[in-house]
């Protein structure tokens, strides 16, 4: 049965250019049922979705070190310096920029930095939000001495001078220079009740310091990137937020949704999408109480002093050369030791793979960069394919792993077939090198030795 499909006018009519180089993974399990499960054959028996099971498998090895890795994305890097790493991004092969003729410089990896979770610290280092507070003499109020934008509702505030020694932040307010917060003498999990302000009525007068931790018992994280939203109007039943321009600016999708009263906005309610200055969010927006209201939109992710010191930082490779001689020397008497990987005026970066961002240095801003990296070959479809170099090394890929799970079969078989995918995978790696003879004589034309073909 001949394997072509269409004619010679379809396929330049169509878009499928080059594909007649690959086979489609359920063919792959089709022909491999064919030849290696039945009666008298190695795998008397066997479901299809154990061959499917174990060709997903098969596939996802071979594209990490075998196949070709054809996957790509080009950005303009943002004032920002961060790149969102690919939906289906496994690991980099390459990260470069291009320049204004359409070449690759390759970036070379920075990977004695990184962007770590930052805690709050008091004076004396230890993890603590530590804040002093004007108290009033019977009253739930405390006005704290500066802007805490990354406090919210439900985090619990411990001080001698609080009933039972602490209690919980249950609404704040801001002004843009104070943070005040109102207390109540309930625990997180009864949000719904209104202050007793009889508990407080023993409060004194006065400025005292006090701490705020988060309820759960987590670290209160610094927040550079946290945003106060002033005087918005309530709508209840919505899974949205209108505000400013200005205050949709400084708002990021991920942010933690932390509205003055826990009446208005519930716990865990995060923005989902940014839309101009419509705001979308994960939960539902409760009947407010308050006429307006404040919202505290907090960064899930800080930045570190490390990534902020590797973003401002002017690097080395900035300078450039006036080539009045013939000299590169930019550092004159002190390149002795120099590390090769550096000695390169291209730039760097790094990932972060808590937040799945690529971080670039200062000199890498505006310009197109070009991600080459791998996937696993089974996002979608039509990437489940096999180039047909690689095909028999998938055959016995496939046979390998299901005779080596069961239990019946003889281990000379199951070595015999290890064998047997070591060969055939080694087979498919030096047909997919893609080595011609011609280029490498090219290549090796300007060497001492004359090489003859």
């Amino acid at each position: 049965m001949a394997l072509l499909n269409e004619t010679e006018q379809q396929y330049y009519n169509g878009n499928n250019f080059g594909g007649y180089q690959f086979t489609p993974l359920r063919d792959i399990i089709s022909q491999f049922k064919v030849s290696y499960v039945g009666e008298d054959k190695v795998i008397p028996k066997v479901k299809r979705t154990e061959i499917a099971f174990h060709a997903q498998r098969a596939l996802q090895e071979l594209s990490f070190d075998t196949l070709k890795s054809i996957k790509a994305q080009e950005i303009e890097v943002p004032a920002s310096l961060q790149m969102v790493l690919p939906q289906d991004y496994v690991n980099y092969t390459k990260v470069s920029f291009v320049d204004s003729s359409g070449i690759k410089h390759v970036l070379y990896p920075a990977s004695k930095t990184s962007n770590p979770s930052n805690p709050v610290q008091d004076n004396s280092g230890n993890y603590k939000l530590l804040a002093t507070g004007t108290f009033a003499a019977g009253s739930d109020t405390i006005v704290l001495d500066k802007e805490y934008s990354n406090i919210k509702c439900g985090m619990i505030v411990k001080s001698p001078h609080v009933p039972s020694g602490f209690a919980t932040i249950y609404e704040f307010s801001s002004d843009g220079t104070n943070t005040t917060i109102k207390l109540a003498d309930f625990a997180p999990s009864s949000f719904n009740q209104f202050a007793n302000l009889t508990a407080f009525s023993s409060l004194e007068s006065g400025n005292f310091d006090i701490e705020i931790a988060n309820a759960d018992g987590s670290l209160v994280n610094s927040s550079n990137s946290s945003y106060t939203a002033i005087g918005l109007t309530p709508v209840s039943a919505d899974n949205f937020i209108t505000v400013s321009s200005t205050d949709a600016s400084n708002i990021k999708v991920g942010m933690i949704v932390a509205a003055n009263t826990n009446t208005f906005i519930p716990e865990n309610t995060v923005v989902t999408a940014v839309n101009g200055t419509k705001i979308t969010i994960s939960n539902t927006t409760l009947a407010p109480t308050p006429n307006v209201f404040n919202v505290n939109f907090i960064s899930t992710v800080s930045d570190s002093d490390a990534w902020s010191n590797y973003k401002s930082s002017t690097p080395s490779e900035n300078n450039n050369d006036d080539y009045e001689d013939d000299t590169y020397w930019l550092m004159h008497g002190n390149r002795y030791g120099i590390d090769p990987q550096h000695a390169q005026v291209n730039g760097s970066f790094y990932i972060d793979e808590l937040t799945g961002k690529i971080h670039f240095s200062s000199n890498i801003s505006g310009k197109t960069v070009i991600l080459d990296y791998i996937s696993d070959s089974l996002g979608t479809e039509e990437e489940m394919q096999v180039h047909k170099f690689a095909e028999d090394a998938m055959y016995k890929c496939i046979a390998y792993a299901i005779l080596s799970s069961r239990t019946n079969v003889q281990e000379y078989v199951v070595q015999r077939f290890k064998k047997e995918k070591f060969a055939a995978v080694r087979t498919a790696k030096l047909r997919l090198s893609n080595i011609k003879l011609e280029e490498l004589t090219q290549i090796l034309r300007g060497k001492s030795k004359q090489i003859k073909h």
